[in-house]
C-alpha cells in the first residue's frame, strides 16, 4: 500500500467518528496496538526533542526501506506516533520525503491539540523526515 492510500484510509477511517472523544479514543487504542519498543531504545539519544511527553524514536533500514519503530509514555502521544509509523514505516526514503501528513489537517487532528502537543507532533514528524534524509544520503553514498 502507498503512502497515499494508508493516509486515505486513516482520513476514510476518522470520518465515521461524529465527535472528537471518539476520535481521541481511537488514536489512544492505536498507541496501545503499537508494538513495544525495545528497550535499549529508551534512552537519551533516541528521545525526541521538542515534545511535551517522553517520546523514542528508533529507525532501521532493511531492503531500502526505513521500519520505523517508536513509544511513548503518554497515551494521546503514542497513538499520534502509531499513525504516524503506520503511514511512513516500510517505505522508502524517498516516498517519505515526497508525501506530505496530509491525514493530519485532513482528520483535523492539528486543531485539536493543545499548543504544545502540536510542537510535539511537529517534532515527530521532523524526525521522521530527518531519518528519512539520513537513509537517503546513505544509499547516495553507498551506490558510488
Amino acid at each position: 500500500m502507498t503512502i497515499q492510500e494508508t493516509q486515505d484510509e486513516i482520513v476514510k477511517e476518522f470520518e465515521q467518528y461524529t465527535d472528537w472523544e471518539d476520535k481521541y479514543k481511537r488514536i489512544i487504542d492505536l498507541g496501545r496496538q503499537l508494538a513495544a519498543i525495545n528497550e535499549i531504545y529508551r534512552t537519551d539519544k533516541y528521545k525526541l526533542n521538542g515534545c511535551q511527553s517522553q517520546v523514542w524514536i528508533n529507525a532501521k533500514l532493511q531492503d531500502g526501506k526505513i521500519l520505523f519503530e517508536a513509544d511513548s509514555d503518554a497515551a494521546i502521544v503514542k497513538g499520534l506516533i502509531a499513525l504516524i509509523i503506520k503511514v511512513y514505516s516500510n517505505h522508502t526514503p524517498e516516498e517519505i520525503l515526497s508525501s506530505p501528513p496530509e491525514f493530519i489537517k485532513k482528520i483535523g487532528i492539528d486543531n485539536h491539540l493543545s499548543p504544545t502537543r502540536q510542537n510535539g507532533l511537529g517534532a515527530m514528524m521532523k524526525q521522521i523526515q530527518m531519518y528519512a534524509v539520513a537513509f537517503k544520503a546513505m544509499g547516495v553514498k553507498g551506490e558510488k
